[in-house]
């Protein structure tokens, strides 16, 4: 334990990290143990580069964008959807598609301390999310009579939590062989001073580092290898809160695959030029979702000769990776993103302390930043009233009342 000390002193020293340690005569030996071994595992190089980084805003040049083609759900034939579906029916029919479900979060935006995935719905019967998500597998599972595999990305707090859940409920009536879970790196949250945050007096608070550790989190628990001899060629990806999202959309895998491309995406068509959601455009000829914060309106009211937007397809993850698209990306690593967000800390007395106002950084992943590494992407604008009810809390429209309103309409009684 002297040793490991004298090695986590120097590194602290060295970093200027000093304070992780305050505590450390206050500590039981299993509490000084964890933190020992918790603070040698950190790469601070990595993180305090980040926040170096952080300090200069980056800013999209428009000069560097142009347009995406993107195709419009609601305008193709009946022909083309009927060819599109077929398509779509005949790979997974055949068992070439598998689904991710990104559900790392908690429920603490819908007042609940567990997974969000196991926030229920206020319909009749009451279900939750992690349910309805695994209905729209048994349907397709259960009419075709094929096997999907459904790979679920959970934090590493909410992981036990998460499998206890499916445990209590039985897995849906779902084959457990085909529900298999992950779990998502952590990333160390740092304050507006450069210093590493305790979460308590024994322990470094760290945080999931986002969506986009999707690729390497599946190579490392070895799902990649599972997903090819499973012989998946498709897999959707997309996230636990929209109660609208059909993960096996067959008119959305016979377009990815009618594309010759290696990933798709649905997309929204973003109503006001004046919002700041993210776009879909080429960036360096290479497909990419750019932050649009310091476009002009002008920009986003521009359009093509056939009267379409050129720059308002937003994202709304839901996406879809050929097999060869998530092993290229399990070895590339993504960069990262800065998020100034409100967390609980511990004072210079060992209090627990919550904040009134945003204090730490925290850096994160996102899974979109895999699009530049391929040369195109497919991309299908869907009707937004029919496909997208997120539920993220209770004060804005994007709330478990309308999520529900909106199930009941466009899938209880389709």
């Amino acid at each position: 334990m002297d040793d490991k000390l004298k090695i986590v002193k120097e590194k602290l020293e060295k970093y200027n990290q000093q304070h992780l340690i305050q505590f450390y005569s206050e500590l039981t030996d299993v509490q000084k143990s964890n933190l020992l071994n918790q603070i040698l595992k950190i790469d601070f190089e990595e993180i305090l580069e980040l926040y170096e980084k952080s300090k200069t805003d980056i800013f999209e040049s428009t000069e560097e964008i142009e347009p995406i083609d993107y195709s419009i759900k609601s305008e193709l034939s009946s022909n083309k959807i009927k060819q599109l579906e077929n398509l779509g029916l005949k790979a997974i029919k055949s068992g070439k598609v598998g689904v991710i479900t990104l559900a790392g979060g908690q429920g603490s935006r819908l007042g609940f301390s567990g997974p969000k995935g196991t926030f229920c719905l206020d319909i009749k019967p009451q279900k939750s999310l992690f349910e309805i998500l695994c209905d729209y597998l048994k349907k397709y599972s259960l009419k075709y009579k094929v096997n999907i595999p459904w790979y679920i990305m959970t934090s590493t707090n909410n992981y036990f939590d998460t499998i206890s859940f499916f445990e209590q409920n039985n897995f849906f009536g779902y084959d457990r062989n085909n529900i298999l879970f992950f779990t998502q790196e952590n990333m160390p949250i740092i304050d507006i001073h450069g210093k590493l945050v305790l979460s308590e007096i024994y322990s470094v608070n760290l945080a999931s580092n986002g969506n986009g550790n999707l690729f390497s989190a599946l190579k490392k628990a070895n799902l990649i290898k599972d997903m090819e001899n499973r012989k998946l060629q498709w897999l959707f990806v997309g996230g636990i809160d929209n109660v609208l999202l059909d993960p096996l959309d067959p008119i959305f895998i016979g377009f990815a695959i009618n594309s010759k491309f290696e990933i798709a995406s649905k997309t929204l068509f973003k109503e006001s030029p004046k919002d700041f959601n993210w776009i879909f455009a080429k960036k360096s000829n290479k497909p990419s979702i750019v932050d649009c914060e310091n476009f002009t309106e002008e920009i986003s009211k521009l359009k093509d000769g056939n009267g379409k937007f050129l720059y308002r397809e937003t994202n709304m993850l839901a996406h879809l990776f050929n097999i060869n698209a998530i092993k290229k990306m399990s070895n590339i690593s993504l960069p990262y993103h800065r998020a100034f967000r409100k967390n609980p800390f511990v004072n210079t007395e060992g209090m627990k302390q919550v904040p009134d106002t945003p204090n730490i950084y925290k850096f994160e992943q996102f899974v979109f930043d895999a699009f530049p590494y391929f040369d195109n992407i497919a991309l299908l604008r869907v009707d937004s009233e029919k496909e997208f009810a997120p539920i993220k809390d209770f004060n804005s429209k994007f709330n478990p009342e309308i999520a529900a309103q909106k199930y009941e309409k466009f899938v209880l009684n389709k």
